[in-house]
């Protein structure tokens, strides 16, 4: 009797706010906003980089970034475990790092395409659909878990825990319903039909929680976070700022970025929403240059890890 309640609010809710509309305009918003600091802060920007000394800096925020796909991969790998699932292989861990690059193709579906594919190849239609569709919401909730550290702050920040709360056996089924009526588009280009009416039949969870998963998605945001971080030390070597107020502002930047679709890999959104949290508690110019450097090097791992996966896409074309 509540969920169809619920369900009523949020038909009428859709009616009067058009979400893909908003999603299109906070992205060119966001573009905006960035635009206009960093040109507001032009004379005092500078990319030079003394690589003598931060060298070992760049590498080591690479390397972290790499790390961080790698985490993510096992992550997917063990919901897939977790959705009942249980002979996994490692090949599921490869494709994944394979496809990350595609989702810098605006759209925001055709690495959820390819990974639903490659996986319902070796599992039925309904598990390679919700434990490629669920995935996201994992690292959204981990990177929530991680921004309630701002509890120290304020109360407020507690309410960052909420998303972690439907990640179990007895409210998953609600959150994945809800879920694919949020992702219509991809269900389109993969031609589903009816997936709903079997979902409780044809997924058998194998615990309660996910652990491994939950803990690996952790895994994930700390070390785009320490490749960040990193980033930050070679543009600002002197200064020591609060570390757990830059994470903080990191998960909700970077979370802001995964719920905006329109924007490819966060692209933009990220950046301004960092920008705009930070405020003047660290020079501008100096966040300003030490998001682009993580910018780079992060789609630049990506690249790296996804050349074998391009390689073969433009070769079948030829």
């Amino acid at each position: 009797m509540i969920l169809k309640f619920l369900h009523k609010i949020d038909n009428k809710f859709k009616k009067f706010i058009n979400f893909g509309s908003l999603k299109k305009s906070f992205f060119l918003f966001s573009l905006v906003y960035f635009s206009i600091y960093f040109i507001k802060n032009f004379g005092q920007i500078s990319f030079n980089i003394n690589f003598e000394k931060n060298g070992i800096n760049f590498f080591i925020s690479f390397l972290f970034c790499i790390i961080s796909i790698y985490f993510n991969a096992f992550a997917w790998k063990n919901i897939v475990r977790w959705f009942g699932k249980i002979d996994v292989k490692n090949k599921l861990v490869s494709f994944y790092v394979l496809t990350n690059i595609l989702k810098y193709v605006p759209g925001g579906i055709w690495h959820f395409i390819e990974r639903f594919n490659f996986l319902k190849n070796c599992s039925n239609t309904q598990l390679a659909f919700y434990s490629t569709l669920i995935e996201p919401y994992f690292m959204l909730s981990a990177s929530f878990l991680l921004a309630s550290i701002g509890m120290i702050f304020s109360p407020i920040y507690s309410l960052f825990l909420i998303p972690m709360v439907f990640i179990n056996r007895k409210l998953i089924y609600i959150l994945l319903r809800k879920l694919e009526s949020l992702k219509r588009k991809a269900i389109e280009a993969l031609k589903l039909e009816n997936s709903r009416y079997e979902l409780e039949q044809r997924i058998k969870l194998n615990s309660f929680f996910p652990t491994k998963a939950f803990l690996l998605e952790i895994g994930f945001i700390l070390s785009k976070f320490a490749g960040f971080f990193m980033c930050f030390k070679m543009i600002n070597s002197t200064d020591n700022p609060d570390l757990l107020f830059l994470l903080v502002i990191f998960c909700l930047s970077w979370s802001i970025g995964l719920v905006v679709p329109t924007a490819p890999s966060g692209v933009g959104v990220f950046e301004a929403t960092f920008l705009f949290l930070i405020g003047r508690n660290i020079p501008q110019n100096v966040i300003i240059v030490s998001l682009i450097y993580f910018r780079l090097i992060s789609t630049s791992a990506d690249l790296l890890l996804s050349f074998p996966f391009l390689f073969k896409k433009v070769f079948k074309r030829i």
